[in-house]
């Protein structure tokens, strides 16, 4: 098979009693609670963290610090992902997600036990970081193979809407994570909130991590899930021998979703840190505006399932790179318009961002070999998050704060030149291939 067509077909299985729509049942649940959990840290980093932990500075810089402790995260995902691969390998996906989840929700637990910077001083900054990053590593076991099987097992005519599927899981657990800090902010005395109101939405970032941990392991455990793995040859490769047989396909595959990742912290982290330090707005009537948004974001997501089967996926991720990289050019500047330009940036962002965030994920995941797809697809991911998402918030503020709005486009902007580079470079190696 040619090593970079990213709609190839791939060989169908018959025979299995499993349908698609049972394995999107469970890359829904998988995908919406960590969205969920993802998103309720990334809210109290803007909210809570820089005063309760950063007090010592002023607003701003305890802001970007906040962001600094966030990037940690994507940080130490790749290497969760290396290291739960040899739990699989050893004792089963049943077991790596179990003790990846469990180590997700505790370490996500365990920050809304903790004391701030009043008490502990620079230990509660310490803690921070080292809870941030046990949920990175988690994040990196949580792979579960079911958006690649989901893939493999699409109907051929249907492959661009089966991969809108996964992308569900983001929109969706920001939804919930904004109305519940919504209600927060907006029931509770300011500084109640910043007491011990905050705390509320981890506990129930830990409760979702359970039942999804019990929902996931019903499906991913079962006889007829475990052969189809077995049958797809999607079982754990050593990350070593992965990234020397596909090295190029990881890092195309990582850079060619940049535009729409990066979009994301611009549409999501990014504008809740602005307004809350730059406007008037507050913080519940703003995260409002982002569930709304949100929600919007889910039709596009559905919508580009549809556009990606008439016209092809790596079409509609291009034409959406080179929109991204037009919207990245004067679109920051309507959250400096007040609550209509608010509304109009995180509108029209969230609809771009759904028609390209809906295809990017494992945008060139049929270019593994099998028996390499369940790894490289986990490392593609990870590598994707890292570079296009993890340092997004901070890079946007702080190009904001130093040379106005304007300049945080630059940041989305590379994304789109790296999306459109890894597409060239992936028809190139087609033809070549």
């Amino acid at each position: 098979m040619s090593a970079a067509v990213i709609d190839a077909p791939e060989a169908e299985d018959a025979g299995h009693g499993v349908s698609p729509g049972d394995i999107a049942i469970g890359v829904i649940i998988g995908r919406t609670s960590e969205f969920f959990d993802f998103f309720v840290y990334a809210i109290a980093s803007v909210l809570v963290f820089p005063g309760f932990f950063f007090p010592f500075v002023d607003a701003l810089t305890g802001t970007l610090y906040s962001f600094m402790v966030f990037a940690l995260a994507f940080i130490a995902r790749p290497f969760g992902s290396f290291a739960f691969m040899a739990v699989d390998r050893a004792y089963g996906r049943g077991a790596k997600l179990t003790i990846a989840l469990f180590l997700l929700g505790g370490s996500t637990a365990a920050i809304a036990f903790l004391p701030g910077y009043a008490t502990l001083g620079s230990s509660s900054i310490a803690l921070l970081a080292l809870f941030r990053m046990g949920q990175g590593f988690a994040l990196g076991g949580t792979w579960d193979g079911l958006a690649s099987l989901l893939a493999l097992n699409a109907p051929a005519h249907k492959r661009g809407w089966y991969a809108m599927i996964p992308q569900l899981g983001a929109p969706l657990g920001l939804i919930v994570a904004s109305l519940l800090f919504a209600f927060f902010t907006a029931s509770l005395p300011a500084a109640d909130f910043l007491d011990w109101g905050w705390r509320f939405p981890f506990f129930v970032a830990f409760a979702i991590n359970v039942v999804a941990l019990f929902a996931r392991l019903r499906i991913v455990v079962t006889p007829e899930f475990q052969r189809l793995f077995e049958t797809r040859d999607l079982q754990p490769e050593r990350v070593a021998v992965t990234l020397r047989s596909e090295w190029k396909t990881i890092v195309i595959g990582a850079f060619a979703p940049l535009a729409s990742f990066a979009l994301f912290h611009m549409v999501t982290v990014f504008p809740l840190s602005w307004v809350f330090l730059f406007t008037r707005e507050t913080p519940t009537r703003f995260l409002l505006i982002e569930a709304a948004a949100a929600a919007l974001g889910v039709l596009a997501i559905i919508v580009s399932g549809h556009l990606a089967d008439r016209y092809g996926r790596r079409r509609l991720l291009g034409a959406s790179a080179v929109v991204i990289a037009a919207f990245s050019g004067f679109a920051p500047q309507l959250l400096a318009l007040g609550q209509g330009g608010e509304i109009a940036f995180m509108l029209t962002g969230f609809i771009l961002l759904g028609i390209a965030f809906g295809q990017s994920s494992g945008a060139v995941s049929a270019n593994f070999a099998t028996r390499h797809r369940y790894t490289g697809s986990a490392l593609t991911s990870d590598l994707a998050w890292l570079f296009g998402a993890g340092f997004a918030p901070l890079v946007a503020l702080w190009l904001s704060a130093q040379f106005g709005l304007l300049a945080s486009g630059a940041y989305l902007l590379s994304g789109a030149v790296a999306t459109l580079a890894a597409l060239w470079f992936n028809n190139e190696l087609g033809r070549n291939g």
